[in-house]
């Protein structure tokens, strides 16, 4: 893989939240770039929660007060939906919603835009807080942006970008509201991505998406994305290892499930969407599985492959849960056997169906979300632990630091080559990571 260019000759960019936002980040980068944009620092914020969102506003100012002569350029689901709030900010200059982030036209108007920077919109340049703003309604949008990357900047993994946007409500999320309802790329344009991205080098692949086992009902013939998996498997130029990012198991279709438990070369690590263990909090949440649900995936994908692991997104304190319904989601961390867990208290949106809900105190939800935490940690240090001395390969995400086929942590006392994939069998564990030569 080239080299990157020299960092002083492009545009600064912060991304918050998900490995979407880091896959349109490096397309920002592109156009941004291309455009000859060279004075701006560029924000792509996170809005899933509202800690992300406060979050994304005290790093705006930091970089404000740290960067006086640059232009600050904010984007991202916290931007789009609630645009005004961060064009009123006297650190921002300019506020761009998600379908205008990827847009070419716009960093060229941006580059070519002459008014100093360091606070466009203050009292010497008698501009308001809606003229900062480019943000079009997302819920009009109806194609998933079709950009070719050649790679992305310090990452040994190449991220591909299959799906946008979720056509569910689920009640204590934002994020359709900042991105839309659910829109695929065709499939031929992935396969095309793919097979880029493997010419230049890259091992590894992960398909991401905001709901990502909603892929293709858009499309004509409404392919699933087990079709996918199987169509960018069946290619000569068909990555040696292929990784998804999170999905609903309730929407895993045949075909996604026989790649999953058949094929090698798609990693034995699934992150999955369950938010809670408890049936009437998943009802309430109005998720589109019940807790046996959960499990029976597990179980059935175990099954056929013993070495997969599962981490899970949960959330501790949703409205009206009690401490016997927090309990069931203890329980599920060991039935469905999770290792890798994503712990939320709740945050509730305004706007949404959940924050109109009976709250369960936030002292509470932040004691219950340690305790998931907790039960996370001891779990993930037993899967390190009963990979001591199982030989397996690593892809190397820098010199001294890889990822096993399980998403294991690895650090290497010998310096490797970022990228490359290695077999190793590791010696030991510290610290949350396996132990290698």
């Amino acid at each position: 893989m080239d080299a990157p260019p020299d960092l002083k000759a492009i545009p600064e960019l912060v991304t918050f939240g998900c490995r979407l936002n880091s896959v349109e980040s490096e397309t920002i980068r592109a156009q941004a770039e291309a455009a000859g944009v060279s004075d701006a620092i560029i924000v792509n914020t996170c809005a899933v929660t509202a800690e992300a969102v406060r979050q994304g506003k005290q790093a705006i100012r930091k970089l404000r007060r740290e960067n006086p002569g640059k232009r600050i350029v904010v984007t991202g689901c916290a931007a789009q939906i609630d645009p005004q709030g961060f064009a009123e900010m006297e650190a921002v200059d300019l506020v761009l919603g998600n379908k205008e982030k990827t847009d070419p036209a716009q960093w060229r108007r941006i580059a070519g835009d002459n008014t100093p920077p360091g606070g466009l919109g203050g009292p010497d340049f008698g501009v308001t807080a809606s003229e900062k703003v480019r943000v079009d309604d997302i819920m009009s949008v109806r194609e998933t942006a079709n950009h070719l990357i050649d790679g992305f900047r310090d990452r040994a993994r190449a991220f591909v970008q299959v799906q946008n946007g979720c056509d569910h409500r689920c009640t204590f999320c934002i994020i359709p509201y900042g991105r839309g309802d659910s829109r695929s790329a065709p499939m031929g344009h992935v396969v095309a991505q793919i097979e880029r991205l493997t010419g230049a080098g890259y091992r590894e692949i992960v398909l991401t998406g905001v709901d990502l086992t909603s892929y293709g009902a858009d499309l004509p013939g409404k392919p699933r994305l087990g079709d996918l998996v199987q169509k960018i498997l069946g290619r000569p130029g068909a990555p040696e290892r292929l990784r998804l990012s999170s999905i609903d198991s309730i929407e895993a279709d045949p075909a996604l499930m026989e790649a999953i438990t058949g094929d090698r070369r798609v990693m034995p690590h699934l992150h999955l969407s369950l938010q809670a263990g408890a049936d009437m909090i998943l009802k309430r949440m109005k998720r589109r599985h019940l807790r046996a649900d959960a499990i029976r995936f597990c179980e059935e994908v175990r099954a056929k492959r013993p070495e997969m692991v599962f981490g899970a997104d949960l959330i501790a304190g949703f409205p009206t849960e009690t401490e016997e319904m927090f309990q069931d989601s203890l329980r599920l961390v060991e039935e469905c056997g999770l290792t890798f867990l994503h712990v939320f208290p709740f945050s509730p949106r305004a706007g949404t169906p959940a924050a109109r809900m009976p709250q369960v105190a936030k002292a509470v939800g932040k004691e219950r979300a340690a305790r998931l935490r907790a039960l996370g940690e001891a779990r993930e240090a037993a899967y390190l632990a009963s990979q001591i001395g199982v030989e397996q390969a690593a892809l190397m995400e820098t010199e001294s630091l890889g990822r096993s086929e399980g998403y294991a942590l690895i650090r290497f006392t010998e310096p490797r080559r970022a990228g490359e994939v290695v077999r190793v069998a590791p010696h030991a564990m510290a610290d949350g990571a396996l132990l290698a030569a």
